[in-house]
């Protein structure tokens, strides 16, 4: 009798991953701090499918991808939740991902694929681009910005806060549309007049909209680099009903750069079967109509209906910034080195 219990001691403490009998599976999702879905949303999909989905959580997403990539040999996970454009042939180079032509491909837009062999498919998208506080410019009879230019304008100094492209993906994603609308040989002189213009970096999103923009903090910086689905979240969250958004976006004159994010399936997964299925899941209606009041960016299915605050709040930039993505991969690095050399010494 002591041997049987410590045998099942042994089990219990050595082998924590192992699934007995009548116990269901486990999917690992890895993904970035941003992730988020309902659980009634993702109780369906285990119930369905007897699992039990893990959601590992690991930094922003260059954190997180860039873990999933040094794991690569023994993966962490079965799928891996936010790889953007901005590094989408980084990804795809690493060899990490399993080619799955979902069928739930069909309902997705065609502009947002750009895997051809499906390793990595598209889930979500949004704008990211300048944000302003409404009510600082109304109180200051100054005019927000219309495009880029404006912010070397003298009456804009001091006022913009911006990610850095090395520890944000937003702050990359504003680089590459500063690179997209003034060029290569532009963008940094451009960065060099908004240095001159009291531009104000930090490392993320999170420090720059909830700690330095006047709108959702007590920072004094009218501007910052968010997202054209901010208006909606403000409105949505605020504690006193809103009938109009107490932010507005810059998304015109190709002053936006559109952010698409993927999912694949992990090479190395021990379960195929189910990795198929959770990315059936996701690209279907269900998990893509849950996606704008979760994590408020775009879904990527074009059948998936909006909520009403999106409809009325929420912008997609008619023209956007075009950097492709074969070019973000081979010249990314240097660019963030030059940025860096520029703006930050």
């Amino acid at each position: 009798m002591k041997f049987i219990k410590l045998f099942i001691l042994i089990c219990l403490f050595t082998v924590p991953s192992m699934v007995f009998a009548g116990q269901n599976a486990q999917l690992v999702v890895m993904t970035h701090d941003s992730f988020s879905v309902s659980k009634k949303v993702l109780k369906k999909f285990e119930d369905e499918n007897k699992v039990k989905v893990v959601i590992l959580k690991a930094g922003d997403a260059g954190a997180a991808l860039n873990q999933a990539m040094l794991s690569k040999n023994n993966p962490m996970a079965d799928i891996f939740f936010g790889v953007d454009n901005a590094f989408l042939s980084r990804a795809l180079k690493s060899g990490m991902f399993e080619s799955y032509g979902s069928p739930k491909l069909a309902q997705i837009k065609d502009d947002l694929k750009l895997d051809s062999s499906n390793r990595l498919l598209p889930v979500t998208f949004g704008d990211v681009c300048l944000n302003y506080d409404k009510a600082w410019f109304k109180k200051h009879d100054l005019m927000p910005p219309s495009c880029l230019e404006d912010l070397l304008k003298p009456e804009y100094k001091g006022l913009l806060v911006v990610e850095n492209p090395a520890t944000s993906s937003p702050g990359l994603s504003f680089l590459l549309a500063t690179i997209g609308h003034f060029g290569e040989d532009g963008y940094l002189a451009y960065w060099e007049k908004l240095k001159e213009n009291d531009v104000f970096i930090v490392n993320g999103w999170q420090n720059a909209y909830w700690g330095q923009f006047s709108a959702a903090s007590d920072g004094d910086r009218p501007i910052v680099v968010s997202y054209a689905t901010s208006p909606p979240a403000e409105v949505y969250y605020s504690k006193k009903p809103l009938t109009k958004a107490p932010t507005g976006v810059v998304t015109g004159n190709e002053s936006a750069f559109r952010q698409i994010e993927f999912a694949g399936i992990l090479k190395g997964t021990k379960h195929r079967k189910l990795a198929e299925k959770f990315m059936d899941f996701i690209l279907d209606i269900s998990f893509q109509e849950d996606i704008p009041l979760q994590m408020f960016v775009f879904p990527a299915n074009k059948n998936a209906r909006l909520p009403d605050v999106f409809k009325k709040y929420a912008v997609i930039a008619k023209k956007t910034a075009i950097v492709p993505a074969d070019l973000i991969s081979q010249k990314r690095e240097s660019w963030i080195e030059a940025w860096t050399e520029i703006v930050l010494r």
